[in-house]
């Protein structure tokens, strides 16, 4: 867990660092900022996604996944947390779910947060996360000076996500195998893809409700091995 935790003080330590930048920082300049990041995702996205070797897999998974999260409504459960801790805190800055669910999105479903937490948990190579934490200690900088306060607490949701992963590769790596790990991060990888659409303001993607889409490559390898 020792990278996860790392992880989560580095998100912390930037965000704080992006409230300080954050009053002082032209509207201008903070557009620019954002349109960087989110072409930078979308490179991000793209090369990750090619790496599938199933590129049926890779639709299925999207298709029946996005399905999945539609039918659960995550994407408004997650606004409506994000909305509910901003009243909590009762911020006069708007903007809080924004910052909320954009940042837990890009920090969770990354392929480097998926096979980052698989190694931790199955040979305690802590790596990946270590790596991981630098890029998003520098982000948290970035997003917060421009979304607001609410990207410190996606920091929470990569404790429990990461946290998650990490703990039931521990439990499960017999079976994870190197194909399976790469379909998954393939996936992750177009989802982060959806991310940096919405940032740009190209097209809103329901990224959240796509999220199931990561398991089912799981589904098919587990379908696989019994038929």
């Amino acid at each position: 867990m020792t990278g996860v935790l790392v992880n989560v003080i580095a998100i912390v330590v930037g965000s704080s660092i992006g409230l300080i930048f954050k009053a002082g920082l032209k509207e201008k300049y903070k557009v620019i900022m954002m349109q960087g990041i989110g072409l930078s995702i979308i490179i991000i996205g793209v090369a990750g996604a090619i790496e599938s070797n199933n590129l049926l897999l890779l639709v299925f998974s999207l298709v029946i996944g996005g399905m999945i999260g539609t039918f659960l409504g995550i994407e408004n459960n997650l606004e409506k947390l994000g909305r509910s801790i901003e009243q909590k805190f009762a911020s006069k800055e708007g903007g809080f779910a924004k910052g909320f669910v954009m940042a837990t999105l890009i920090y969770c479903v990354g392929a480097m947060a998926i096979v980052g937490s698989i190694e931790a948990g199955v040979s305690g190579d802590n790596q990946t996360l270590y790596i991981k934490s630098v890029l998003d200690g520098v982000t948290a900088i970035i997003f917060t000076a421009t979304l607001g306060y609410g990207v410190m607490f996606s920091a929470v949701s990569v404790l429990l996500y990461q946290g998650t992963i990490v703990i039931l590769g521990k439990q499960a790596a017999q079976y994870l195998t190197e194909s399976l790990t790469n379909e998954i991060s393939a996936v992750g990888s177009v989802i982060i893809l959806g991310i940096g659409l919405t940032l740009l303001e190209i097209k809103k993607i329901r990224v959240g409700d796509l999220l199931p889409s990561v398991l089912i490559p799981i589904v098919w390898f587990a379908l696989r091995s019994l038929f």
